[in-house]
């Protein structure tokens, strides 16, 4: 019953993971102009906060995710600023002479800045209930070690879409020259501002 409910979760975080949005784009961005340990890095963000939500609605916490739904206007608010300001600065981002050390602020300000973004977006958490629900998983809330497994998997699958995502993107990364990143950049930072004035808009 274990490795069911594990192998359910790693297909709902892959699946949620997968569709690409600003995150995925972030990520691309990043691996291509710092490494793929970068773009991991960013994409792990992503799955912690997949994971928090699958906890949300997995363990039946009902009076947070009424919380977060009550309050998806200042979500989107805050989540679409925050885009705004990362597709603009990531618009203007001259591209790096040579890849980025693995310094702990700059890995952790990727992870950050992910997790953040993620977090902010109420529709993650609507993913996940409706999901649970539609495949019966919502009795797990009542079995602690079942609801367990169950978010681990979520993160499993998720982690993985952004560890085959930053791999995949790496491999091309040494064929893209500094003109090639710089577009890079430009293309990035308009999609992710695209996203960010599209979320500002939906709370307008």
């Amino acid at each position: 019953m274990e490795i069911s409910f594990l192998l359910r979760g790693f297909m709902i975080g892959l699946s949620i993971a997968a569709p690409v949005g600003p995150i995925g784009v972030l990520c691309i961005r990043r691996t291509l102009a710092s490494g793929r340990l970068s773009g991991l890095v960013s994409g792990l963000g992503a799955a912690t906060a997949d994971a928090i939500y699958g906890c949300i609605a997995g363990f039946g916490l009902a009076f947070i995710s009424n919380f977060l739904v009550s309050q998806q206007l200042w979500f989107r608010l805050i989540g679409g600023a925050f885009l705004c300001y990362l597709g603009i600065k990531t618009f203007l981002a001259k591209p790096a002479e040579q890849a980025a050390s693995a310094k702990g602020n700059g890995l952790f300000g990727d992870y950050a800045s992910t997790l953040f973004l993620t977090i902010t977006n109420p529709m993650t958490i609507i993913s996940f209930v409706a999901i649970f629900a539609g495949l019966g998983l919502a009795s797990a809330s009542g079995n602690y070690a079942s609801a367990g497994v169950l978010v681990l998997g979520v993160f499993i699958g998720s982690a993985m879409w952004w560890l085959l995502l930053s791999s995949g993107i790496a491999l091309f990364r040494e064929k893209v020259n500094q003109r090639g990143l710089h577009w890079v950049n430009r293309i990035s930072g308009t999609i992710i501002l695209g996203f960010g004035l599209f979320a500002l808009w939906s709370v307008v």
